[in-house]
């Protein structure tokens, strides 16, 4: 760390992190999150499509709107969810790995949203870590989501775990 010539103190800066398997990096910011793995999916009615900018809560849906943790604050908002895709790689090839479901209320007209965002970044990590939780999912958004997977990537979706395909058929 470097040090500030006007008030003496440390001046934290931002290590690169390289992706080369041989780095034996082990300061800060070791172990960070490969997020390139990452697909968001939003169900929001009969629409299931890919939303990049969900990764910073700044999908379609959620832009222009002011979120509470407090679900009384949107009394008349509709139920949209934010499906977490991990694509994994085997010896085979890519396949879809993990999948979690979150679920946000989000009133357009009011400008006004509940989710809670702890509750999005564990369920984050929980499909990067192969984890399968789809549980307030209705079984026609499951099979919105299972459409919007195979037509994406077939090969990808023949590959995935049967668990996996499993949580889709409930």
């Amino acid at each position: 760390m470097d040090q500030s010539p006007k008030t003496g103190k440390k001046i934290f800066s931002l290590n690169i992190i390289s992706n080369e398997e041989k780095s034996k990096h082990k300061g800060f910011g070791a172990g960070s999150i490969d997020l390139n793995s990452m697909s968001p999916v939003i169900i929001d009615g009969d629409e299931v499509y890919i939303d990049i900018g969900a990764m910073h809560a700044k999908s379609k849906v959620e832009k222009g709107i002011k979120f509470s943790t407090n679900r009384e604050d949107v009394p008349g908002g509709r139920q949209v969810w934010l499906v977490w895709v991990a694509v994994d790689r085997g010896e085979e090839g890519q396949f879809y790995g993990g999948m979690t479901a979150c679920e946000m209320w989000i009133d357009t007209e009011a400008r006004r949203g509940w989710k809670i965002l702890a509750d999005h970044v564990n369920k984050m990590d929980y499909a990067l870590k192969r984890r399968v939780i789809l549980d307030g999912l209705t079984s026609e958004q499951k099979a919105g989501l299972k459409r919007l997977l195979t037509e994406t990537n077939s090969e990808w979706w023949e590959r995935s775990p049967d668990a996996l395909k499993a949580a889709l058929e409930s």
